[in-house]
C-alpha cells in the first residue's frame, strides 16, 4: 500500500451565539482535515486545529514529497523525516503539520493490518475511557457566567459525571461561580476549571485560593502558556493540581516544564504534540516523572476518535476524581464537526466506549464535509 494523494479540506463554523473563554471569543472555529489516500482507495484521517492554514502551507510545499510514495507502516521514519525537517519552526506549525500527517498515516497503517490504532500501537489497557463535559463556555451577556447552571444541569442529563467549565473573569466571580457550582452537582461529580492562559500568576494564585473549597481536580492553563516562571509560582503555591500542556509542540517543550516542577498533569494535543507519535514520546517522559497525561481534544471528530485510541493506551493514575486517569475530554457546545459521525454522548458510568474497529474507526466521507468546506486541495 502506497500514499497516492494527500487532501487538505479547509473546514469551520461560526458559533452561535460566540462561545468564549477569559482571553478571546471565538466567533468561527476552523480546522484543517488532512485526507491521505493511498491506491488501494483506503483513506486515513488527521486533523489541525491550531493554526490550519499555515500547517496546509507546510504539508504542500514542504512535506507532501516526503509522504507521496511511501507506505503507510513506516509511519516512524516518515515522522523521523518530517521533523529533521523542521528547520527552526520546531513548537509551531510545522509540529502541526507532522502531526496531521501522523495521525493520518497510523490510521492508515492500522487499517491495512484489520486492526484499530491502539492494537497498532501495543495494545490498549481498556475497553471504556472516562470522559468529561468541556464547558460550559463564557459568552458576552453581562453575567458572563450567569448560563452556567443550565448548561450544567444538561450535561449531567447526558450522563457526564465530570464537568470542565471556563473560568477567569475574575478570582472572586470565578470562586463564587466554583462554589454554586458545588452546590448544584453535589460531592460526587468531577470539577475542574480551565483559565485558557488568561492570568498572571498572582491572579491565578488567587483564583486558585478562593476555588479551593470547590474541591477540583485541577486548574488548567492558569497562565501563558510558556511562562515556566510562572507556572511554577502557581504550582507551588496552591494544593489544586495545575495542568497543561496543549499549546506545547514538542517533547522539549514539556521536559522544560517538568524540570521546573510546573505541572501535576499533563495534556498534550494530538493535533499539536506531534500526532500519535510525538504523544507516546511525552507519554514516556511523563511517565519518568511518574504524571498522569491524558490528550486535550476540542476539535472535530477526527481528533476525538484519535484521542480515544491514544487513551487506551495510558496507564492508570489516581486522581482523586470518579475514577482513575486518563479522562477523555467532550465538547459540549454546538459543535456539527464533532457530531459527523451521531452526537457524543457517554455511557452510564460517564465513559465513553473505545472503537475496536481498523484504524481511528472513522467512518467519514469527504462530501461530507460540504455544509462547512471552504477550500479543498490536492497533492499528488
Amino acid at each position: 500500500m502506497k500514499v497516492t494523494e494527500i487532501r487538505g479540506h479547509h473546514v469551520g463554523f461560526v458559533p452561535d451565539p460566540a462561545i468564549g473563554n477569559a482571553r478571546t471569543m471565538i466567533r468561527r472555529r476552523d480546522f484543517l482535515l488532512l485526507e491521505i489516500v493511498t491506491d488501494t482507495g483506503m483513506r486515513g484521517w488527521g486533523e489541525v486545529f491550531s493554526s490550519p492554514d499555515a500547517a496546509a502551507a507546510l504539508i504542500r510545499h514542504r512535506y507532501a514529497p516526503a509522504v507521496l510514495g511511501q507506505s503507510p507502516a513506516r509511519y516512524r521514519a516518515i515522522w523521523e523525516r518530517l521533523a529533521a525537517n523542521q528547520g527552526y519552526d520546531r513548537r509551531g506549525p510545522s509540529m502541526m503539520a507532522i502531526s496531521a500527517i501522523d495521525m493520518a498515516l497510523c490510521d492508515l497503517a492500522a487499517q491495512e493490518r484489520g486492526i484499530s490504532v491502539s492494537a497498532l500501537l501495543g495494545g490498549g489497557l481498556r475497553e471504556r475511557v472516562f470522559s468529561y463535559g468541556s464547558g460550559p463556555f463564557i459568552t458576552e451577556a453581562s453575567d458572563p457566567y450567569g448560563h452556567y447552571a443550565a448548561e450544567v444541569e444538561a450535561a449531567l442529563k447526558l450522563g457526564y459525571r465530570a464537568i470542565k467549565p471556563r473560568a477567569g473573569v475574575s478570582p472572586r466571580a470565578d470562586g463564587e461561580m466554583l462554589a454554586a457550582m458545588r452546590r448544584q452537582v453535589g460531592p460526587e461529580i468531577g470539577l475542574m476549571v480551565d483559565i485558557n492562559q488568561a492570568y498572571s500568576a498572582r491572579a491565578a494564585i488567587d483564583a486558585a485560593k478562593r476555588m479551593e473549597a470547590s474541591d477540583l481536580l485541577w486548574i488548567e492553563e492558569p497562565v501563558e502558556p510558556e511562562d515556566i516562571p510562572g507556572y511554577a509560582a502557581v504550582a507551588s503555591a496552591v494544593t489544586t493540581a495545575v495542568a497543561g500542556g496543549e499549546a506545547l509542540a514538542s517533547i522539549a517543550a514539556f521536559r522544560d516544564f517538568l524540570a521546573a516542577g510546573t505541572m501535576s498533569i499533563l495534556q498534550p494535543d494530538l493535533t499539536v504534540c506531534g500526532g500519535y507519535t510525538g504523544f507516546m514520546r511525552i507519554a514516556a517522559l511523563a511517565a519518568a516523572y511518574d504524571l498522569p497525561i491524558m490528550p486535550h481534544v476540542f476539535g472535530t471528530i477526527v481528533n476525538h476518535q484519535a484521542a480515544l485510541q491514544v487513551a487506551a493506551l495510558l496507564p492508570p493514575r489516581r486522581g482523586g476524581g470518579p475514577a482513575p486517569y486518563p479522562y477523555v475530554e467532550a465538547d459540549i457546545s454546538t459543535n456539527p464537526l464533532l457530531a459527523l459521525q451521531g452526537a457524543v454522548k457517554p455511557n452510564a458510568d460517564g465513559t465513553l466506549t473505545i472503537p475496536d474497529l481498523p484504524g481511528t474507526g472513522l467512518d467519514l466521507d469527504a462530501d461530507r464535509l460540504e455544509p462547512w468546506r471552504r477550500e479543498s486541495w490536492i497533492c499528488r
